[in-house]
Formats: C-alpha cells, sequence, structure tokens
C-alpha cells in the first residue's frame, strides 16, 4: 500500500519547517547533550559502544508524548509487535518477528529487571520517571539471555538522590475524538533521609478514562478506557563510598472494560457469537522486587541483582473466522481467560573497571519461572453446532546460564572484542485432562566477536557478528490423547556493520548501520479446526528465513533554538527454505509483522513568549508500512497475505513556563488516521489506531 497524499504532504510539511528554520538560524555555536548508555553494562557514550542503539531520553519520550510499548513501536522504525488488548504485547524487533513459540524475542528490562516471563507474559511497563529507554538492536545473548533474539529494550528509571529534595506534580486532561476524557495525575517526590547516605524516591501516577470503543449491542460506551494506576518506590543505601544499596518495590494495576483492544473500522466491538454478551473486564496486577547491590573491588565492580514478581491477569477472548478464512465466516467463539505467574531471577556481574586496554565483563543468571493458563469455559460455534470445552495448563522454565565478554584497545584507534553465553533451560508443561507432564532441556552456546575503528575522537565504525537463540517447547497432545512431537529452538547468525559520529564540532548526531541476518528452525504455527473437538495447533520449525536490513537516524541542533531529528529502517525478510513438518508457509513468503520501511520525522524549537515565559513547539511524524502475515492453514490461495494498513500518524506539542508552571497543548494522531495497526484482522483479532487526542498537561517542580 502506497502512502496517500495526505503523507506526502505531511512529511513536505515537517520537513520544510525543519529548512525554514534551519536557513532563519545564526552560525551561533550550539552543541548537542552528550548521551550516555549502559547497554554494555557500563557507562558508554552512544558514539563508543560497538552496536545500533535508539536511545531516547526521558524528557525527550515524554515531549513527543510516548507512553506505552506500543507509542515506543512508531517512535523507533524498525520495532513492532502485536498487541492483544492493553498491555498485552509481543514484541519484535529487526525482522525477527513470529506469533509462535514460548519464548520471548526482544527482552525487556527495567533498570536490571527481566520484566518477560515467556513472549506472551510480558509486565507491561510505562513511561514514568524514567533517565532514558535504550532499544538495542540485534543479538544481545551475551549479555541480555536468550530472549534477546531480536534485540532488548531497557527501560532506565532515575535513581533516588542523597543530597537534595525534590519532587514534581503533573496534571492530564484529555479529550478523545468520539470518545471519552481522560485524566492523569502523576506525582514524584526524592527523599534525602540521610543526606549522602540514604534516600528515597517514591512515584505515584493514576489515570482513568480516555476510552472509545463502543459495543452498543451490550450497552458499553467507551469501554476501552483505562483505571490505572502504578506506584513505584526505590531506596538507595550508600554506607561507604565503595557500597551502594538498592531496593526498588513496585505495584502495578490497570482495569479494561472492554479488554481485548479488537475493533472494527467503525470503532466497535464485535463478539461473533453474541454480539450483545459481557466479556469479563481485563485486569493486569503485577508486584515486582528487586534488590541491587553494587561493591567498587577497585579492580571491578561487583553487581548483584535479586528481583521476583507475581502477576495476576484476567482477559477475555474471541475470535470469527471471516468470510476470507477458510471457515468463510461459520466458526466462532469466545472464552474468559485467567494467567497467574511469578519469576524468580538472580543475576551476579563482575565489571572491569575503566582504567586499561583490557575491558571484561563476566556473570552468571539464573531464573525460575512457572506461569497457570487457566480457561474455564470455551464456547465454539461451528455453523448450528455449539460445543463447550475447558483448558488449564501449568509450565515452568528454570534456566541457567554463565557468560563473558572481554574487549583489548590494540591501537589507540582500534577496540577488538569476543564474548560468549552458554544457556540451559529446562522446561516442563502439564495440560489438563493429558496423560502426563511433558519435559525437555534446551541448551546452547552464544557467541559475539566486535571490533570499532575510530576514525576520530567523535567518529567510530564497527562490524559484529552474533548469535541469538531461543528455546524449544511443547505442541502437548492431540484430542486422542497422543503426545505431539515437541518443536525444536531457533537460532540465527546476525552481521552488522555500523557507523557512528558526531559532527560538525558536535552539532549533528548520526548512525548507519547494514545488516544481514540467518534464522535457522523459525517457529510457525498451524490451526486446524476439528469439528466437535476445536482447533488442534501445531508448532513447528518452518526452515531458513533470511533478513537483511538499512536502519540510520539523526539528530541536528542547529541552534540553540531549534533542533531536527529523523530515523529510517529499511527490511527485507523473507522465507528461503521450508522444512518437512511446515504447512503455513512456502518459500518466498514474507515473514509476519514486518514492514518494508518505516520512518519517523521531528522538529523541535525553543523560543520566548516574553523576556520571563520561555516556550517550545514540536512537530513529528511516524510512518510505518503495512506489515504482512501468512498462514496457509487458514486462508483459502485467493486470501493468502493478509496485512495491516499503513499508517503515518501527526503529533504536535505547545508548551509555555509561568513562574515555574508549565502548560503544554498536545495533539497526537492529529489527522484522525483510523486505521488497521495488526494484518490479523480476518481473524476479528487486530487493534486499529488511537483516535485523534488534544490534551492540556500542567506541571510544576519543587
Amino acid at each position: 500500500m502506497k502512502r496517500t497524499k495526505i503523507d506526502r504532504a505531511i512529511v513536505m510539511a515537517v520537513a520544510a519547517l525543519g529548512t525554514t528554520l534551519a536557513v532563519e538560524a545564526s552560525a551561533e555555536q550550539v552543541l548537542l547533550d552528550e548521551i550516555i548508555v549502559t547497554a554494555s553494562k557500563r557507562e558508554q557514550s552512544l558514539v563508543e559502544v560497538p552496536m545500533a542503539i535508539a536511545a531516547i531520553t526521558g524528557d525527550e519520550l515524554e515531549m513527543r508524548g510516548i507512553d506505552t510499548i506500543q507509542d515506543l513501536s512508531f517512535a523507533v522504525p524498525g520495532l513492532t509487535m502485536r498487541e492483544d488488548g492493553p498491555g498485552s504485547y509481543q514484541i519484535f524487533l529487526r525482522g525477527i518477528a513470529n506469533a509462535h513459540g514460548g519464548g520471548a524475542l526482544t527482552s525487556i528490562y527495567q533498570d536490571e529487571i527481566p520484566m518477560a516471563l515467556t513472549g506472551y507474559e510480558v509486565l507491561p511497563t510505562r513511561v514514568l520517571d524514567l533517565e532514558r529507554v535504550e532499544v538495542l538492536k540485534g543479538p544481545q545473548g551475551t549479555l541480555y539471555g536468550q530472549g534477546a533474539v531480536g534485540g532488548a529494550i531497557r527501560y532506565i528509571t532515575k535513581r533516588p538522590n542523597t543530597q537534595e529534595f525534590s519532587g514534581s506534580v503533573q496534571g492530564d486532561a484529555y479529550s478523545v475524538t468520539d470518545g471519552d476524557t481522560g485524566l492523569g495525575v502523576t506525582a514524584i517526590l526524592n527523599m534525602p533521609v540521610v543526606e549522602n547516605k540514604f534516600a528515597m524516591r517514591v512515584v505515584a501516577d493514576v489515570k482513568d478514562g480516555g476510552g472509545w470503543q463502543d459495543q452498543p449491542e451490550a450497552g458499553i460506551e467507551d469501554g476501552n478506557g483505562e483505571d490505572l494506576s502504578t506506584v513505584r518506590v526505590k531506596a538507595l543505601w550508600t554506607p561507604t563510598d565503595s557500597l551502594d544499596v538498592l531496593a526498588t518495590v513496585v505495584k502495578y494495576n490497570a482495569e479494561y472494560e472492554l479488554g481485548q483492544g479488537y475493533e472494527q473500522p467503525d470503532r466497535t466491538v464485535y463478539v461473533p457469537t453474541d454480539p450483545g454478551l459481557t466479556l469479563k473486564p481485563k485486569v493486569w496486577d503485577y508486584d515486582l522486587y528487586n534488590l541491587e547491590v553494587t561493591y567498587d573491588l577497585g579492580f571491578a565492580e561487583l553487581l548483584s541483582s535479586t528481583s521476583y514478581a507475581e502477576m495476576d491477569l484476567d482477559y477475555p477472548f474471541s475470535y470469527f473466522g471471516g468470510p476470507e478464512t477458510i471457515y468463510g465466516g461459520t466458526l466462532a467463539g469466545y472464552s474468559n481467560r485467567n494467567n497467574v505467574g511469578n519469576q524468580f531471577a538472580q543475576e551476579l556481574r563482575l565489571v572491569s573497571n575503566a582504567d586499561g586496554r583490557l575491558q571484561w565483563t563476566a556473570g552468571i543468571f539464573y531464573r525460575d519461572m512457572e506461569v497457570d493458563l487457566n480457561i474455564p469455559e470455551v464456547v465454539t460455534e461451528f455453523g448450528p453446532d455449539i460445543f463447550l470445552s475447558s483448558y488449564y495448563t501449568h509450565d515452568t522454565s528454570e534456566s541457567l546460564s554463565v557468560f563473558a565478554d572481554m574487549s583489548y584497545q590494540i591501537t589507540d584507534k582500534l577496540n577488538v572484542g569476543v564474548g560468549a553465553r552458554y544457556f540451559e533451560d529446562d522446561q516442563t508443561q502439564f495440560i489438563e485432562g493429558s496423560t502426563g507432564v511433558q519435559a525437555g532441556s534446551f541448551d546452547s552456546v552464544d557467541p559475539r566477536v566486535y571490533l570499532s575503528y575510530n576514525l576520530s575522537d567523535d567518529k567510530n565504525i564497527y562490524a559484529s557478528a552474533a548469535k541469538g537463540f531461543r528455546s524449544g517447547g511443547f505442541n502437548g497432545f492431540d484430542f486422542n490423547g497422543v503426545e505431539l512431537p515437541d518443536f525444536d529452538p531457533e537460532s540465527l547468525w546476525s552481521y552488522e556493520l555500523g557507523y557512528k559520529a558526531n559532527l560538525f564540532e558536535n552539532k549533528l548526531y548520526f548512525d548507519a548501520a547494514v545488516y544481514f541476518t540467518e534464522y535457522d528452525e523459525m517457529l510457525r504455527r498451524g490451526l486446524v479446526f476439528i469439528e466437535g473437538r476445536g482447533f488442534e495447533s501445531f508448532v513447528s520449525n518452518i526452515g531458513k528465513v533470511e533478513v537483511a536490513g538499512f536502519e540510520t537516524s539523526m539528530r541536528w541542533h542547529v541552534t540553540d533554538a531549534f533542533t531536527f531529528d529523523a530515523s529510517l529502517a529499511v527490511i527485507d525478510a523473507e522465507v528461503k527454505e521450508i522444512g518437512g513438518t511446515d504447512t503455513a508457509n512456502i518459500v518466498g513468503d514474507p515473514i509476519d509483522y514486518v514492514p518494508d520501511y518505516s520512518y519517523t520525522l521531528g522538529a523541535m524549537y525553543n523560543f520566548n513568549w516574553s523576556a520571563d515565559k520561555p516556550g517550545f513547539f514540536r512537530l513529528g511524524y511516524s510512518y510505518r508500512d503495512e506489515m504482512p502475515y501468512v498462514d496457509r492453514t487458514s486462508f483459502s490461495v485467493e486470501n493468502i497475505g493478509q496485512f495491516s494498513d499503513a499508517i503515518g500518524l501527526l503529533d504536535a506539542r505547545l508548551g509555555m513556563t509561568i513562574d515555574g508552571i508549565r502548560l503544554e497543548l498536545y495533539g497526537q494522531n492529529l489527522t484522525d488516521v483510523n486505521k488497521y495497526i495488526d494484518p490479523y484482522h480476518a481473524w476479528n483479532n487486530a487493534n486499529r489506531t488511537r483516535p485523534r487526542t488534544v490534551g492540556l498537561r500542567v506541571s510544576f517542580d519543587f
């Protein structure tokens, strides 16, 4: 699907704004703020790190209106996802995308805390009092484990300050086109209890309303509005110059009357078995605990991170095998589901101090996870017949890994490095009604080699080769009680060449990377409905996939007042070989949830409304090409290849500060684009873009 005239007009408008302001800019010397990241488990400037990273500061996240991972996916080209209602995501990066298999393909971390239990159970993280978000692109198995096949996303929260008492209060009121108004309040308090020794930082966030989806047959209006509360408490104790002890507690609760997220073009929710049926609300609860202890040994820093998470998720699910599927509108069903789970994780890591040509990191990581899925009643309609069933599974995973990474500065310009991680995962699965517990053990050694060459202090080229790995799993039992074959692990090798630079006396940051990935034994699911019994799902390794891509981004600080930014990702992902067990794909099929290209444009201008009233204006545009979904077990030949819509979103924000009080007027999706984000709409399982939202934010720091 090609861009529309309005898309092209918006792109030209944003570019014209940048050009006009650049021409009018003075020749004064202005510098970009240096961004420091910890992607390699040590502090480095963005230019120094030999990998592709999208780093967005906390201030910029708020300025761009980024709140959820769905928002982030439109801000970082190459990052895509599948959403099954608010807070339920499967996250894909750099063309490593499929909605099947047990483990995650992209790791999610909040500080040192792993947020993914499985590929389906990922604890939702909102943008709240953050230093920055780091999106690490490409396999990160050496330092981040088996869930980082496509990359890793790190939410870095602000630490308590032991020297200054401070805080802020922020309020939002916004209106959604043809929907409800929404309100939000965020409060942050930093308290030094003992100066330079002990401090606490408390963050509380409440949101209410803002829905737009209706289920008219059930009398529900704006039912996907959220009732959300998040509290995060961090306590930092620094008894000596060498020892830091940081404790974190997070409490998260979110409720939605209409929790599936799927909607029709007219912004309604359709329950195909009975349009007037009220499904259970979606309720997301989790508690998160972490203790991080850091000790400076002199020659190295020792870190221990201990975390524990508990989750409880109630959610509805419905589907409809519509006219484009092989069922031709004769198949539908629904269920009310409950997921409970917990995860314990422990990491010990030793990182060399910054002096010397040799730098190294070594550690051990242990994880123990269990998740239950309970569906007390599954209702299935096939033609005139109705079938009732139930479903319960108990899954466990206990994994252990050891890892090391070492780099050596051969010359003042050339640095070479090598790393590896050994991973072992013991899994079990019990399905109610089956003949027993399935068990399996999966292991892998995942190396990475890299080099970087400093063309100058501000210019760096790098090259890397890295392996990624995801565990295999179980298909359970067929309707006759016969155990189905397990599916094997996935693995890939990815090769990358990149360039990073701060140019024009540090006024322009620019990066570019090309990569090629060979993805072996990628997983796909065949889905077959057996009359009188229900769906029989079979996950198999389809063969080989190849992904080639190009990425680039830039940030140009034209003057002290004006900044322009842009980013682009181009991806070609295709099935190259087919295994004997696959029935969903053929050679030449595209990879699900991978757009051919996506990009962002942004411009920000700082000015003064008057001598003592500073202000700003930001305009941003993001575009994502259509994303495919191919399943030859569910669609007839003429309907093979389902697609999302191509989407262009325009946002703007205007601000003023009066006597320390910040006022911001903002608009998101200003052209009120109403399109499918997800390609799975033929099954009535796709979300759409949020309607135009206009709001006012008032905030005050103290």
